[in-house]
């Protein structure tokens, strides 16, 4: 069994932690890098030389008929990957991390997917996802994840207080940029009595705030490197929300949280925090079902939801959220999702 490693050039972003979390689960699995070492060197023209060389000399040692598991998006190397694994007689497994015609990226779904459902199974985020899928007539087995993990060696523990509290602190973990997260200044135009809310990653412009600094509900953080995050988000709970607006999460990222997994809500999970998700995003399900969180259909409502949250209600959601925390953090859920998928190979 086998992968390949590559260069994953920023320390701060989300999706590289997300991919190398996955390197680790299947190193653990007893799957073999057969590339280079996997690195972060941030300059793009020497990362890509770096990978198509590691990937190259990778194919080339890929035993016959073997299982290979990559992960998708794999930018420019994806075709070769397969057909070299397909020439081997390889089972391919596919980890998918993003679908970039869901996402508004791409307009050509047959091609997007022709890139995808060309392997032997694929692991996609959640059942919505799994949903979507299955209505564009895909064949291949399909396995679902539930939930990203967030590995760490050491388990975040500044955020153990179980205590109902007058005033919550809400973390937000996200790069700032135009239509991403434009609501977050709204928020010191709604009723917030009950919470303040603290923002973390890169990107923030303060000159976009709508009241003067003293008088906002906002205080940000500072960005930290995405092995290191875990460790500095101080809060009471953490907030998933795309879009521009607070009444629900709209745009092509809105519609984006109806079949995604933000990594930011295992990064959450992985600090100890019950989570805030938008009620119609598809790890919604996930949060509500298991009590980890709040459901939220409009952002104006969140002050009277936390007003009404008793104690035992926020005791409850705790202790849950520190039973998943043990499994993000040790990669259980991508591993679980693998161990699915090479079991289908045996059917």
């Amino acid at each position: 069994m086998y992968y390949i490693s590559r260069n994953y050039k920023s320390l701060f972003n989300a999706a590289g932690k997300a991919k190398t979390d996955c390197e680790f689960t299947l190193d653990n699995l007893g799957f073999k890098n057969l590339g280079f070492k996997q690195s972060a060197i941030p300059n793009s023209a020497i990362g890509t030389i770096k990978n198509f060389f590691g990937i190259s000399l990778a194919l080339l040692r890929l035993p016959f008929k073997s299982v290979i598991c990559t992960q998708y998006p794999n930018n420019k190397f994806r075709q070769l990957i397969l057909f070299f694994a397909k020439l081997k007689g390889c089972k391919i497994i596919t980890i998918v991390h993003d679908v970039r015609c869901l996402k508004g990226r791409v307009k050509d779904v047959e091609k997007e997917l022709s890139k995808i459902v060309c392997s032997d199974v694929i692991i996609v985020h959640n059942e919505a996802m799994k949903a979507w899928f299955l209505e564009q007539n895909t064949k291949t087995p399909i396995v679902v994840l539930g939930i990203f993990d967030y590995v760490s060696d050491e388990k975040p523990i500044q955020n153990t207080s179980i205590i109902k509290k007058e005033k919550y602190d809400i973390a937000y973990a996200g790069g700032f940029g135009e239509g991403k997260n434009a609501y977050i200044f709204d928020f010191d135009i709604l009723e917030h009595s009950k919470y303040n809310l603290k923002l973390y990653g890169i990107g923030f412009d303060k000159s976009k705030r709508k009241v003067n600094e003293e008088d906002s509900v906002i205080s940000y953080e500072g960005a930290f490197p995405s092995d290191q995050i875990a460790h500095k988000i101080k809060a009471d709970f953490g907030l998933v929300w795309d879009g521009v607006s607070t009444e629900a999460c709209s745009g092509d990222l809105g519609a984006y949280l109806k079949y995604n997994n933000p990594h930011k809500t295992s990064l959450y999970l992985l600090c100890g925090l019950p989570v805030i998700v938008w009620d119609k995003a598809a790890i919604a399900t996930f949060i509500v079902e298991n009590n980890l969180g709040l459901g939220v259909s409009n952002l104006k409502d969140l002050n009277g939801i936390l007003e009404n949250l008793s104690e035992d209600d926020y005791k409850a959601m705790k202790n849950n959220v520190l039973e998943v925390q043990e499994k993000v953090m040790k990669g259980q859920f991508v591993e679980a999702a693998v161990k699915n998928s090479l079991a289908v190979f045996k059917n």
